[in-house]
């Protein structure tokens, strides 16, 4: 039986929500914002020059956060033929491995991201002029995600917010 959070759990969700929101927001505004390059190089043949360097940040800060979403909702690559053989203490401790993989994953993105940001701080993006760790301070963001939602899977929280979808495709199956 998974764990539920406790108080301290409320302020993390409340991170958790804000990260998601922010996910959501930057699919929304990169789609926005591609549409509208199109339709102005299609019908006005111009475009701004912001447009493109814009929609490579959204789409790596995008990507990056879906990684620790993605965790999160435990989406990995799994495969599931496995478990149908394999008896249920085995497979727990299996899942406790996944989770340490994770988890060094998470902190491979934060040391190695870190380091790789504080290294592409002497450099600027061309068209705006913003340090180009900008597009890249996600990548430790990403790990502390990734470290924090595989720690609390590996003490038994249960962070999926979307198990209902899950439930819905297995018995559409």
């Amino acid at each position: 039986m998974p764990k539920k959070l406790g108080r301290t759990g409320r302020i993390f969700l409340l991170i958790d929500k804000i990260v998601e929101g922010y996910a959501i927001g930057l699919l929304v505004f990169l789609i926005l914002n591609v549409f509208a390059a199109v339709i102005m190089r299609r019908f006005f043949g111009h475009m701004f020059p912001w447009s493109e360097e814009i929609s490579l940040l959204c789409l790596t800060w995008f990507s990056f956060m879906g990684i620790a979403i993605g965790f999160r909702e435990d989406l990995h690559l799994a495969m599931d033929i496995l478990d149908s053989h394999i008896s249920p203490p085995v497979l727990k401790i299996w899942d406790k491995c996944i989770d340490v993989v994770a988890f060094a994953f998470g902190a491979y993105l934060l040391y190695y991201g870190a380091e790789f940001t504080v290294h592409m701080s002497g450099s600027t993006l061309a068209i705006t002029g913003w340090p180009n760790m900008v597009q890249y301070i996600v990548m430790p963001i990403t790990g502390i995600l990734t470290c924090v939602y595989s720690a609390l899977r590996f003490l038994g929280f249960d962070l999926r917010r979307y198990n209902q979808i899950d439930e819905e495709i297995k018995s559409d199956v």
